[in-house]
């Protein structure tokens, strides 16, 4: 079994979890309606993505 020869440092440990932190998720704001969405996300009020009606406006 491999064991370690070393303790990691502190410093070590964190560049290694710096990558596990939970990021806030990023908004767009839309052009035509103006509200909020997610990018590279179909706008669920309108339909639209990238300029085309994707889905049906329920009403």
């Amino acid at each position: 079994m491999a064991v370690p020869k070393r303790k990691t440092s502190p410093m070590k440990r964190g560049f290694r979890r710096s990558h596990d932190a939970i990021a806030n998720p990023t908004y767009v704001e839309d052009k035509d309606s103006g509200e909020l969405r997610r990018p590279h996300h179909v706008d669920l009020k309108t339909g639209m993505y990238r300029g085309r009606q994707i889905l049906a406006v329920k009403s």
